[in-house]
C-alpha cells in the first residue's frame, strides 16, 4: 500500500511537471534548462523530433551513468516518473492547443506549478530525469544544500545553450525567473514552508516565564547558562522553538510576566522532533 501511494503521487507530480511545461513555457519560448530545454533545442532544429520522445532518449544514457550511486529502488520511481511525464508532454500537446500568454504570469505559475510537480516527485525519492538526476548526485555530495539551488546548476547552464539556439536574450531573462520561482516552490514542498522560529529570553523572573510557556504554550524550554560581559553577573536564558502563528502569544506573555525582559526572535531553517518535522533520510 506504501508502494502504491508513492507511485500515485509520483504520477500527480510527473503530470503537473508535464502540464507546467506545455501550458506555461513552451508556448511563450522560455529557455528551459534540463534535458528537456536540450530536447526543446533539438525538436526546434529538427521538429520531427518531438519534445516528449526527445526527452525520454535523452534520459537513457544518464540513468546507466547514475544508477550505481542512486540505487535500483529509487531509479524505478525515476523510470516511472521519466516515463509518465515525457508521454504526458505529448499527450497534453494532443489534446490541448496551449497558446502563448502574458509572459511574466507565464513564469510565475509555470514555476509554482512545475515545482510542486518536481517538489511531489522527489519527496519521494525519485526525479524527472535529466539534471534532476545531476541535482540527486550532487546532493551526494553536498547534503548541506537545498534541492532546489542543486538543480538550478545544471538547468543554468541548459538555459544559456538554448538562449544561443533561439537567438535571443528575452527566454533566458524570463526562464531565470521561473527557474528561481521553480526551485522555490519545489523546496517548499520538500521542506515545509519553514514557519519555524526560536526565541531566546533573558529575563529575572525566568522560572515564571518558562513555567507560563510550558503550560500555555504546550513547547518545550531549555535553559542556557549565561553570564553578562559587563557586569559578569549569571544569567539564565530560556530558548524555546515554535510556530510563527505562536509568536503573538509567546510575547505578550512574556512582557506581561517581565516587562523589562530581553527577547531574540529567530528564524530556524529546519526544526526536527516532536511538534515539528520528521527526519527524512531523502533529504
Amino acid at each position: 500500500m506504501k508502494g502504491l501511494k508513492s507511485y500515485v503521487i509520483i504520477t500527480i507530480g510527473s503530470i503537473l511537471y508535464a502540464l507546467s511545461f506545455d501550458w506555461f513555457l513552451a508556448p511563450n519560448h522560455f529557455a528551459v534548462g534540463g534535458v528537456t530545454g536540450l530536447a526543446q533545442i533539438l525538436h526546434h532544429l529538427y521538429p520531427p523530433l518531438t519534445i516528449g520522445v526527445t526527452t525520454l532518449l535523452l534520459n537513457i544514457p544518464l540513468f546507466l551513468a547514475g544508477w550505481w550511486k542512486i540505487g535500483w529502488k529509487l531509479l524505478l520511481g525515476s523510470l516511472f516518473s521519466m516515463a509518465v511525464s515525457s508521454l504526458s508532454i505529448d499527450a497534453l500537446n494532443l489534446l490541448f492547443d496551449f497558446q502563448p500568454m502574458n509572459p511574466i504570469l507565464a513564469c510565475v505559475y509555470g514555476g509554482l506549478l512545475m515545482g510542486i510537480g518536481s517538489g511531489l516527485i522527489f519527496s519521494q525519492g525519485a526525479t524527472t530525469g535529466g539534471s534532476d538526476i545531476v541535482a540527486k548526485l550532487l546532493k551526494l555530495k553536498y547534503p548541506w544544500l537545498p534541492m532546489g539551488r542543486l538543480v538550478m546548476i545544471p538547468d543554468m547552464v541548459v538555459m544559456i545553450l538554448v538562449t544561443l539556439v533561439f537567438g535571443a536574450m528575452e527566454p533566458l531573462l524570463y526562464g531565470l525567473i521561473n527557474l528561481y520561482i521553480y526551485s522555490k516552490a519545489m523546496d517548499t514542498v520538500l521542506y515545509g514552508a519553514m514557519d519555524a522560529r526560536v526565541a531566546y529570553i533573558v529575563s529575572d523572573l525566568w522560572r515564571d516565564i518558562s513555567e507560563a510557556l510550558l503550560r500555555e504554550q504546550g513547547r518545550g524550554v531549555t535553559i542556557l547558562q549565561g553570564q553578562g560581559a559587563y557586569t559578569g553577573q549569571e544569567k539564565q536564558v530560556l530558548m524555546i522553538a515554535f510556530r510563527q502563528r505562536e509568536i503573538v502569544e509567546i510575547k505578550q506573555r512574556i512582557f506581561q510576566l517581565d516587562p523589562h525582559a530581553f527577547l531574540i526572535v529567530c528564524d530556524a531553517r529546519d526544526i526536527l522532533g516532536d511538534g515539528f518535522a520528521a527526519y527524512r533520510k531523502e533529504e
